[in-house]
């Protein structure tokens, strides 16, 4: 028995809230055992609930008018407003500090409680509401329709109904047509499901079945996968599972390999979704003969309901609405396409391995970023799409105002990923920083791990829903602290870079042995760099500045923003007929590396790959004389860049190598001694091949080499012609200041 200062609190009720607050707070002590909640935690369970039974369709009350017209467009300050109403009337056992925002059951009532109080309690609050909310007027589709009802009736009659004719029985009318209309009325449901239902094909079948069926990956339950009741045959239970068709696999297959390919599917798709609540054992217990273990091997999760112990409506549309929610996320990723993401309607399957579409497609980016009213010079944006794929990690370089961080944030927009959404996420530098935690985050005084913003967008970004679509991460400033200081963890962790199970992993980027609490561990533990995040630090090249090594180089390309056209206008003739290009959102594939080791490289590009190494031996041979060489890791990136742009008809051999020699190698090069200069020289003399350059003559004087690219002359012709421009200005700082760096402006 409750206490008597609880036993009445819900005596007197016009709202539903009273019930829902104390069973936020009840669900807050089992989480966490503390009698005290911030109201904000209370905010979001009380909201959280709600919005679960709206989404199911179920009887409930609804929000305050002039609030908002549903739940789901209730912000938590409109909730936190709401709560004070069922705060007072709950006065005379909880307290509200308003000053600390928290919420705890006055001392008297503490007194009082224990577990079992705490259970009788949270009895008491689930009875009343649910009496509550059966007395509210009809408001939802699912009244007049029971799915417990239904599951009855077909476990009271269906083995005598097997006694009697077949045609034209009321329970094939039931499985074809009733059940199929009512569950289509389920507001998870959409065009793409084919529901369909069988009690056999003018026989009684032994084990009737009704199935949900995205079409986009099946339409028969013979093959692919599915969502399907399956009553078992002595109609004692009933199963709700993700399966697979077995017909066809065993059929091409044969029984054995069959088998194996649905097992194996099994495990796969096991390790691919959530599955949360439901059961992933091979304890399916639908007949007495052969059939059995074909539901065994293809069925991939379940949920059993039991004849004598059937739950209610609610529970069997919330589990409905699980299994549908993995199912969703597996076709999503099997299609490329997501159904709630109202922006990626216009997505399709984007292959990067087609130059077809990749070539259209950054047309439509450049289009989009001179649209807005800025302008790169060709072909920047390809160069800057070839180094996201090389490696998720580049960083654009050149003094301030030239559009570094406004490129970022376009050239994420055009492809669907906007601050809005999440995928775009900006994150300003701090002189201050000296370690990662302002990124990664830390662990406070009382053990609560704390996440850094960085953290925040890799959580997100590695939902199984999230993990076909792009996330961007710009560092503004990245050279305003030391980037070793706060960002060596994530250089070394893209090292480590593999394939598992079709997709790109890391190591764990925060051990689940770090985190103390088991929340924080089920959150953020183990968690990695997933292969849908880019990193692009944006950084000016002044005295502001800190300097980068060479483990920072060697794992990024540097885009180089210091020459400036002012002549280009965000207008121009004609401007006024060109089509609007609207945002199109692509796949994570459209980014995605296709190689992470050159093991992998197919047969066709080793000759590509040769060429490229053949002219990095002889670039290291002239680097040997400053240390300044290059390992595996960077001939492995210039090598992936040139495939994917020969590939994709982006660039020239010479193009790509041009800008791998610029942006992965001259970086490298500071200095002020003689040797430094040599090497400028004899680079110099490798962009321009052909032309003859008597490095020792030059080594005093070099001013006749370099001011051939002065302002207003034209270029000398190069077959590395970027790369010359560079190292010219390098030789000119070299001789005119005493010292040289790629960093100068």
């Amino acid at each position: 028995m409750l206490p008597n200062d609880l036993a009445t609190i819900f005596k007197n009720k016009q709202k539903s809230y009273k019930m829902v607050l104390v069973l936020s707070f009840i669900n807050h002590y089992e989480k966490t055992k503390s009698l005290t909640v911030t109201l904000n935690e209370i905010a979001e369970s009380f909201l959280d609930y709600y919005r679960g039974k709206e989404e199911l369709g179920f009887k409930i009350d609804l929000p305050p008018k002039g609030e908002s017209s549903s739940w789901k467009e209730c912000s938590l300050g409109q909730i936190r407003n709401l709560l004070k109403t069922p705060i007072d009337a709950l006065s005379s056992i909880i307290e509200y500090n308003s000053l600390q925002q928290t919420l705890s059951f006055k001392s008297p009532v503490k007194q009082l409680l224990n577990e079992k109080v705490f259970q009788e309690l949270k009895e008491y609050a689930e009875r009343e509401l649910e009496s509550y909310n059966n007395q509210l007027p009809s408001s939802s589709i699912w009244l007049d329709f029971s799915l417990q009802a239904v599951f009855q009736e077909v476990f009271n009659s269906y083995l005598e109904a097997k006694t009697q004719s077949f045609a034209g029985h009321q329970l094939g009318t039931l499985f074809r047509q009733t059940l199929p209309n009512e569950l289509k009325k389920l507001p998870f449901m959409n065009d793409h499901y084919k529901i369909q239902g069988s009690i056999g094909m003018g026989n009684w079948a032994t084990v009737p079945w009704l199935a949900i069926m995205d079409k986009r990956v099946t339409d028969t339950t013979q093959k692919g996968e599915y969502v399907v009741y399956l009553f078992s045959e002595d109609m004692n239970s009933v199963y709700l599972t993700l399966a697979q068709g077995v017909t066809v696999p065993t059929r091409d297959l044969g029984k054995k390999q069959g088998y194996n390919y649905l097992e194996q599917k099994v495990a796969e798709m096991r390790g691919l979704l959530p599955l949360q609540g439901m059961k992933t054992d091979d304890q399916i217990f639908l007949t007495s003969s052969g059939l059995g273990r074909d539901y065994q091997v293809s069925t991939v999760a379940y949920y059993r309901y039991d004849r004598n112990n059937l739950p209610d409506d609610e529970q069997l549309i919330t589990d409905l609405k699980n299994v549908m929610d993995n199912y969703r996320l597996y076709v999503d990723r099997q299609t490329d396409y997501s159904e709630n993401d109202q922006s990626s309607q216009m997505m399709r399957r984007i292959e990067p391995m087609d130059p077809q579409l990749i070539k259209p497609k950054l047309n439509q980016i450049k289009a989009f970023i001179k649209q807005n009213g800025f302008h790169y010079p060709d072909p920047l944006i390809e160069n800057f799409y070839l180094s996201l794929k090389t490696k998720p990690f580049v960083i654009l370089a050149g003094i301030s105002g030239t559009g570094k961080t406004k490129l970022v944030k376009l050239f994420a927009e055009s492809v669907g990923a906007t601050r809005e959404n999440g995928q775009f996420t900006l994150i300003p530098v701090r002189p201050d920083w000296n370690d990662p935690s302002d990124l990664i985050g830390y662990q406070d005084l009382s053990g609560r791990f704390k996440p850094g913003r960085l953290t925040e967008v890799l959580v997100t970004a590695s939902l199984p829903e999230n993990r076909n679509k792009p996330y961007f991460i710009c560092l503004d400033e990245m050279n305003l602290a030391r980037v070793e200081h706060y960002f060596s963890d994530l250089l070394s962790l893209l090292e480590t870079q593999r394939w598992m199970d079709g997709q790109i992993v890391t190591e764990p980027l925060i051990p689940n042995a770090s985190l103390d609490r088991l929340e924080d561990q089920e959150l953020y533990g183990d968690l990695g760099i997933p292969e849908n995040v880019y990193l692009i630090g944006t950084v000016n090249m002044d005295e502001t500045t800190y300097p980068f090594s060479k483990k920072v180089l060697d794992r990024a390309n540097t885009l180089e923003f210091n020459h400036i056209d002012l002549t280009q206008l965000p207008w121009s003739e004609g401007d006024d007929e060109q089509e609007i290009v609207e945002i199109a959102p692509v796949s994570q594939r459209f980014f995605r590396a296709d190689y992470l080791n050159l093991v992998n490289v197919d047969a066709e590009n080793k000759e590509l790959v040769k060429r490229t190494t053949d002219k990095l031996v002889a670039i290291n041979q002239i680097l040997e004389e400053i240390h300044a060489q290059v390992g595996f890791r960077i001939r492995d990136s210039i090598s992936f860049y040139s495939i994917y742009a020969e590939r994709f008809g982006l660039l020239t051999e010479d193009e790509a190598f041009d800008l791998q020699l610029l942006q992965k190698i001259l970086p490298r090069i500071q200095g002020s001694h003689t040797s430094v200069k040599r090497v400028l020289l004899k680079l110099l003399k490798v962009c321009l091949e052909g032309e003859s350059l008597k490095v020792n003559d030059l080594l005093d004087d070099a001013s006749s080499l370099y001011s051939r690219w002065d302002a207003g002359k034209e270029a000398p012709a190069a077959k590395y012609p970027q790369s010359a421009r560079k190292l010219a200005f390098m030789l000119r700082r070299l001789e005119e200041d005493g010292f040289t760096s790629f960093w100068l402006s």
